[in-house]
């Protein structure tokens, strides 16, 4: 059975898309720590990060990097956290959490957003794609 970021990768499921390339996918979290957390995923599911072969783990960290620096640049925070965790999805994920204070890397603290404010988020950090 697929899993759910596999869905959202096949457009199964609505996501607020941030960029995409030919082996990984970025979208917001609709959960987030923080406005603008953000999930990198290879498109080729995979349970554990450390089971990707060598390419594919440092393609994602290449596409976790640049979409790590426009979210930095769109949206106001002291840095972008990365962490890789996977225990809620057995599909690889990297979060991208624009910081404030460690709370907004705890995952006990979420944000509350309406749907405008997702694509505005979204928007201004496919901007800084460009």
């Amino acid at each position: 059975m697929p899993s759910i970021f596999t869905k959202i990768i096949n457009g199964d499921i609505p996501c607020y898309k941030i960029a995409e390339d030919d082996d990984n996918f970025a979208f917001l979290d609709i959960n987030p720590n923080a406005k603008g957390h953000t999930l990198c995923v290879p498109k080729k599911e995979v349970d554990k990060i450390l089971d990707l072969d060598e390419e594919a783990y440092l393609k994602l960290m290449a596409f976790s990097r640049k979409v790590g620096k426009a979210l930095e640049a769109a949206v106001d925070c002291k840095r972008v956290g990365m962490t890789v965790i996977g225990l809620e999805v057995p599909h690889v994920h990297v979060h991208l959490i624009p910081l404030h204070s460690m709370q907004n890397a705890t995952f006990q603290h979420k944000e509350s957003l309406e749907a405008k404010e997702f694509e505005e988020i979204a928007d201004k950090i496919r901007e800084q794609l460009k």
